[in-house]
């Protein structure tokens, strides 16, 4: 639950033209990925979730603003940190947390872990392990949707530490070239791991670079849902038109370490402070709405409260599940000769 009675003044958000059941949905949303998110680096620490994660604890608005932009059968690829574009997209809740836990019941029946999960019956082609990879994918997802017509746009998230990854350059540069319905999404917060992105970025800034490829390059503030919608949903008319694709860029800010248990201090606190107290994206959104009166205490507690016990049931739901036949371990993996199985 967020108070925003010590908040110090919360930028404003753009709520022009959306409506208000729907923002009151977005933030409902944007408070389940909250609560699923911080809720697991504790799991990670008791041993229950094995490994670690990366959570995008703060970068709620972008996952919420940019799916709600998009269309059902629209792609959707993500990097490393996935979770909040997933829970965005309908990823059921219980089925990540038993993918978490490397259950049976998981969107990948416990093979895949925190980085690949996915949900195939949301054209959500999930997360990757490799740096800039996903984008790729979502290149590949909009060439085959311009040679079927299908009217499909993909959208390919990857983080400021990518922007340096040449994959990622020649993805955009055929995706002008070809003008297919791809939206590039740069999610920066600000830091690749713990080095700060301006520091290992040459030029004035990372949309500069992306004009030059000859296409729509747009900043937008990362933690405003309502400006993210308007621009990924004006690049995506923009490619459904015929005009190829677009790169946005979103200023966002994590609030935790790169992954589970990393130490900080390569930042102040103060500089986290800030961004809490002025840009979270939960806190502007419900000062707007409240403002607006289409939300008040009682139904912003109950929100809180269901986002809360579906958290607890996803938790309940993964220590329940139960572990993966070691015969399924190459399903889905590789196809291999039923004449061959069990030679050496």
């Amino acid at each position: 639950m967020i108070d925003v009675s010590e908040a110090r003044e919360p930028l404003p958000v753009s709520l022009d033209g959306l409506d208000g059941q729907d923002l009151v949905e977005w933030l409902a949303t944007m408070q389940l990925i909250r609560d699923f998110e911080e809720a697991l680096d504790p799991l990670c620490l008791s041993g229950r979730i094995p490994g670690g994660v990366h959570v995008a604890v703060g970068q709620e608005a972008v996952a919420v603003g940019a799916m709600r932009a998009l269309e059902p059968g629209d792609v959707v690829t993500s990097s490393h940190r996935p979770h909040h574009h997933g829970l965005a997209r309908g990823v059921e809740p219980n089925a990540m947390m038993a993918e978490l836990f490397g259950r049976a019941d998981g969107t990948g029946g416990g093979r895949c872990g925190t980085m690949h999960i996915a949900a195939m019956d949301r054209h959500y082609y999930g997360g990757n392990g490799i740096v800039g990879a996903g984008l790729g994918l979502a290149l590949g997802a909009a060439l085959a949707a311009q040679v079927r017509g299908s009217g499909q746009v993909a959208l390919g998230f990857f983080g400021d530490g990518a922007v340096n990854i040449g994959r990622v350059w020649e993805a955009i540069n055929m995706a002008a070239a070809w003008k297919l319905p791809l939206i590039a999404f740069c999610e920066n917060n600000l830091y690749a791991v713990e080095t700060p992105t301006a520091s290992v970025t040459g030029g004035d800034s990372i949309v500069r670079r992306a004009e030059g490829f000859g296409l729509p390059a747009v900043q937008v503030d990362g933690q405003d849902a309502g400006a993210v919608h308007r621009v990924v949903r004006e690049a995506r008319e923009r490619a459904l038109a015929g005009e190829g694709p677009t790169f946005v860029e979103a200023l966002t800010y994590r609030y935790q370490g790169h992954n589970t248990g990393q130490v900080t201090s390569y930042r102040t606190d103060a500089e986290v402070e800030e961004w809490k107290q002025l840009r979270d994206p939960l806190v502007r959104l419900r000062v707007a709405l409240t403002a607006s009166g289409l939300l008040d205490d009682d139904a912003y507690d109950a929100l809180c409260a269901r986002s809360r016990e579906t958290v607890a049931a996803a938790t309940a739901f993964a220590d329940a599940s139960p572990w993966p036949d070691l015969a399924t371990a190459d399903a889905g993996v590789t196809e291999i000769d039923p004449k061959l199985r069990g030679n050496p």
